[in-house]
């Protein structure tokens, strides 16, 4: 048996939560990867944010040695995926480097909207798909009905199921047996012209651009000159790896094993995630199909609060979009915040999660405006035309309609919440297309839905709503006309275009007034009165003012004529009119945020 025959490429994929990073841990201790002594929970999250919300957020791999019933050794490459709908290209990325991958599901929750996407993803990708019944331990746990949802649900065969305890290590043994039992080796001649595939990236600032890579066919070695085929960049190997769990040189990777390369290339935008890697000398003829781009659905404005730190916002950019390639970026200005970019994300949570990493990893202060979706205009004269910001939808006389983006929202909620779930779900816009009972208590609930409605605060009211139970996935599935307006929002009779946002007309006065009224509580008393307005067009829908400082100019004034007092109050009437001509309203970056609080 070759060293080829003797590896196994795998993912773990799960809904959020189902423990795929524990099982990557006990994985990890089982194989003697990793010590008991050494070991610490989501061994494999690097990032503080991923320790302390206990999601994984990047892909991770590591190469585990396990001695066999067989007698033979097998090299096992794991690689640990994000959960989460907002990563779920991650997810994607790691799959292309696999033959196989577990699927994870809770013994207590069962089948959930993210077990069933990201099993249609390796189902996709044509992997052999293992079903891990995980959580057995916990006196809750159903094996046998979650084994059947599984079955039902998403239609795989359950014979080759596996029951384990991440936590307790129950069952692993079996698990390890089945993954090289089950997941065939990898295809490919070592010996042929080299093709491998970069599946993620980051920037070192000591070695340049580390790329992750998948060898499909020929061998990749030290020293050796490649050429990667996308961006036809030429460059020599200085360093090959494989992570296990820490990186580990070694001299050549073959077709079937993944691992990391260094070339010392510190242009970051010189290697793509998706690009092939080959070698001058014999160059492959045809590169390996890369990833469909994947385009963002949630634009938000990004502005420094001190506006000389411009270009380091930028390189800032330039490094997590090398990690990050679903993240998108492209410079703006504002008459509000002056120069910024506007950045497109996969969703809220990964939207959240790039703000967290500008301010821990590159110390930068931001201000966010709020977020909307990509909208499609059709203007009077037939032009079409997407607009990602408010600012950019023109003006009613030149318009026929506005078209907003559509998903196709899978609810998975416990009988007794169904309720809340359909109310929530008509509230928010939402056409009813399919309801499917996975088990006695287990509903599947199918919604159309208007994206803007669930990019706002529609996954943490599920949340709430249905304590915790249900769980949600959804994909864009077009554009459909709808009757939608501009909301702008007027401090001092001056429009702060940052805070504008696109509308159903329906819920415009709604919005407005609930807008102006947070803003009030939000915006600092100046010397002078804040008008805060909402308006669409030139017609205002909605008022509040924040009252002014107030000196008490008549205290001295004792005794006299009346006409004495008036004077000194018409002269401070006066005073505070100049103020206002010439004051400019500070707005604390919690106004930009209002916008996502507003509870109507």
């Amino acid at each position: 048996m070759n060293e080829r025959e003797r590896t196994r490429n795998f993912s773990i994929v799960a809904h959020i939560d189902h423990g795929k990073s524990t099982l990557a841990d006990r994985l990890m201790v089982l194989t003697g990867a990793v010590s008991e002594r050494e070991m610490r929970e989501q061994f494999l999250d690097n990032m503080d944010l991923e320790r302390e919300r206990g999601i994984t957020i990047k892909s991770q791999t590591v190469r585990l040695e396990y001695a066999a019933d067989d007698g033979e050794t097998y090299t096992l490459n794991l690689l640990d995926t994000p959960g989460h709908v907002d990563f779920s290209y991650e997810v994607s990325r790691s799959l292309a480097a696999c033959e196989g991958a577990l699927l994870v599901v809770d013994a207590t929750q069962g089948v959930e909207a993210q077990t069933l996407a990201n099993a249609y993803l390796a189902v996709e990708s044509d992997l052999a798909l293992i079903p891990v019944v995980n959580k057995i331990d916990l006196p809750s746990a159903e094996p046998e009905r979650v084994l059947a949802e599984v079955a039902e649900g998403i239609g795989i065969e359950v014979d080759q199921a596996v029951q384990v305890s991440a936590k307790t290590g129950i069952g692993l043994k079996d698990l390890v047996e089945t993954i090289i039992r089950e997941i065939p080796p990898p295809t490919g001649d070592p010996d042929v012209p080299l093709k491998a595939l970069i599946f993620d990236s980051w920037y070192d600032p000591y070695r340049g651009v580390v790329a992750l890579v998948r060898v499909f066919e020929g061998t990749l070695k030290v020293r050796s000159k490649v050429e990667f085929m996308g961006t036809t960049l030429k460059s020599q190997v200085e360093e090959l790896g494989v992570f296990a769990p820490r990186p580990k040189p070694v001299q050549e990777l073959q077709a079937g094993q993944v691992g990391y390369l260094i070339t010392g290339i510190k242009d970051i935008r010189e290697i793509r995630v998706g690009d092939t890697v080959t070698t001058q000398e014999d160059p492959a003829q045809v590169s390996i199909p890369g990833f469909i781009q994947m385009k963002p659905m949630v634009f938000s404005g990004i502005y420094p609060v001190n506006s000389e730190e411009f270009s380091l916002l930028r390189e800032a950019f330039e490094k997590l979009a090398l990690n990050d390639p679903s993240f998108t970026w492209e410079p703006e200005t504002s008459d509000a915040l002056g120069f910024g970019f506007r950045c497109g994300f996969l969703g809220l949570l990964h939207m959240e999660i790039v703000q967290e990493r500008l301010d821990r990893e590159y110390g930068m202060e931001c201000i966010t405006t709020a977020p909307n979706v990509v909208y499609k205009v059709v203007q009077k004269d037939g032009e079409e035309s997407y607009i990602e910001s408010p600012k950019d939808l023109p003006d009613g006389q030149y318009l026929e309609h506005v078209e907003e983006p559509m998903v196709a929202a899978t609810v998975h909620v416990p009988g007794e919440h169904l309720g809340a779930v359909l109310k929530l779900c008509t509230e928010r816009r939402g056409t009813q297309t399919n309801m499917h009972y996975m088990s006695t208590n287990r509903v599947q609930v199918t919604y159309r839905l208007p994206l803007a409605e669930i990019v706002f605060d529609f996954f943490d009211r599920l949340k709430s709503t249905t304590r915790g139970y249900a769980s949600l996935d959804y994909e864009v599935v077009g554009y459909e006309e709808s009757p939608l307006v501009r909301l702008d929002v007027m401090i001092n009779g001056k429009i702060v275009d940052a805070l504008s946002v696109i509308v159903h007309r329906d819920r415009a006065y709604h919005r407005g007034k609930a807008l102006v009224a947070k803003m009030r509580a939000i915006i600092p008393r100046q010397m002078y009165e804040v008008a805060i307005q909402a308006a669409i067009g030139n017609r205002v829908i909605a008022r509040e003012s924040v009252r002014a400082y107030r000196k008490n100019v008549t205290a001295k004034c004792y005794g006299g004529d009346i006409s004495r007092k008036r004077k000194l109050l018409e002269r401070q009437k006066e005073g505070k009119k100049r103020m206002k001509q010439v004051g400019n309203v500070e707005l604390p970056q919690e106004a930009f945020l209002a916008i996502l609080k507003v509870d109507e």
